[in-house]
């Protein structure tokens, strides 16, 4: 009789023991695909979210892109009609200023000099700003000539001094359109420092590294507070363009100490 109390004793016991068992694989089994779910729904919500982000940014480069070419074509559009139209009547009215100047005493014809002088300056100027304006000229030019003719015609304005210097090798462009929107961006900031900064002397340095090609631009203007024109259409502008070529822009100014903008272009991904 105890023998068999003993038996059945240990009968429950394994019986418990099985079952206890069985439902420890049973919790480690539904764990598992707990957890197995939950990993795949992460990874497939980062997987949308990543495509969405993707889809978000390849629709602000093609707005970008859009208006790039909008101010490029607009930019060529206002090159051709000082080329054409301006240019010509500065052109005719020089010519009818000489006409006139020959037939007046000679007491006025000095007077008549110092116009025709001023005449002739700002047909050149006009020219030159034709040219800088229209994208295919600067492409034939060249991207290092066409940053000197730009200083020189800053020069001519304003500038004590207006430089360009360059290190390390010059690598041609694989991708010509990067040498608009590069220029472009040093427009942008000439032409900012004409019109803000009050400067008198400015550097552009053009250096071409193994990989990138790092070009610092500086003036002495009165500088700014960059807090406060974060928002400005100039800068925005010129960080829109940098973007577009995986360029990275830096912009640094202090009130009373000028403006440097540092430009690093991925040349390894764009040389032949």
């Amino acid at each position: 009789m105890a023998l068999i109390q003993q038996i059945e004793r240990l009968a429950s016991t394994a019986s418990e023991r099985y079952l206890l068992v069985y439902m420890i694989a049973v919790l480690v089994i539904v764990t598992t695909l707990v957890i197995v779910f939950f990993v795949v729904f992460l990874k497939r919500k980062n997987k949308l979210l990543f495509e969405k982000i993707k889809q978000e940014q390849a629709f602000e480069a093609e707005i970008t892109q859009a208006q790039t070419e909008t101010q490029e074509q607009t930019l060529k559009n206002i090159g051709w009609e000082l080329h054409d139209n301006i240019g010509q009547l500065l052109s005719f009215a020089n010519m009818q200023l000489s006409i006139l100047k020959m037939q007046v005493a000679d007491d006025v014809k000095e007077k008549f000099k110092d116009t025709t002088d001023a005449l002739k300056e700002s047909l050149a100027e006009v020219r030159a700003l034709s040219k800088t304006l229209n994208n295919e000229v600067v492409l034939n030019v060249g991207f290092e000539k066409s940053i000197t003719n730009e200083l020189n015609r800053m020069k001519k304005m304003t500038f004590d001094s207006a430089e360009l210097k360059t290190i390390g090798e010059s690598v041609d462009f694989k991708e010509r359109k990067h040498e608009i929107i590069l220029f472009r961006i040093l427009q942008e900031f000439l032409s900012n420092s004409v019109k803000y900064s009050e400067a008198k002397n400015i550097l552009i340095v053009l250096d071409y590294q193994p990989n990138n090609l790092v070009i610092t631009a500086k003036d002495d203007g009165k500088g700014f507070n960059l807090d406060e024109t974060e928002k400005g259409s100039g800068l925005i502008n010129m960080k829109s363009r940098a973007s577009l070529i995986n360029a990275q822009l830096e912009l640094t100014s202090q009130p009373g100490e000028g403006v440097k903008l540092i430009l690093n272009y991925p040349m390894a991904t764009n040389q032949y």
